[in-house]
């Protein structure tokens, strides 16, 4: 495959890929238990490569552009937030161990949600919420 057919190909793959994300970055909005944040992440990054323009437009919204922003700019992400994520993993963790009938998979799910949870929770705070 030539670079001339693979790069429109990829182009429309990033677009594809950066529209679901909003979606279910929409759904994550709307539904309490679906996270918003990391899926416009994950769009604004394929906007990025697929479409520069779309990828300003997100950044220039008024619901989801500051926190992207934030990570763009500084990899912050809002104590309410790492607050939520940290909290809506612990509740994911009870109810793998309430609902599995062996300990490795909740040892499994808590070892990565607890990699998960340090990592949200050592990202900086935004500047303007200091």
């Amino acid at each position: 495959m030539s670079s001339e057919t693979s790069q429109p190909v990829a182009r429309v793959t990033y677009l594809v890929v950066g529209w679901i994300c909003v979606g279910l970055g929409i759904i994550g909005a709307l539904l309490p238990v679906m996270p918003t944040t990391i899926f416009m992440i994950a769009a604004l990054a394929c906007f990025a490569k697929g479409s520069p323009e779309t990828a300003q437009k997100l950044l220039a919204h008024p619901r989801f552009g500051p926190p992207l922003t934030a990570w763009k700019t500084h990899g912050a992400i809002s104590k309410r937030s790492k607050t939520f994520a940290v909290a809506a993993m612990a509740v994911s963790w009870i109810v793998v161990v309430v609902t599995s009938k062996s300990w490795i998979v909740p040892a499994v799910v808590g070892a990565i949600l607890i990699a998960v949870a340090s990592y949200v929770a050592t990202r900086p705070t935004p500047p303007e919420e200091m």
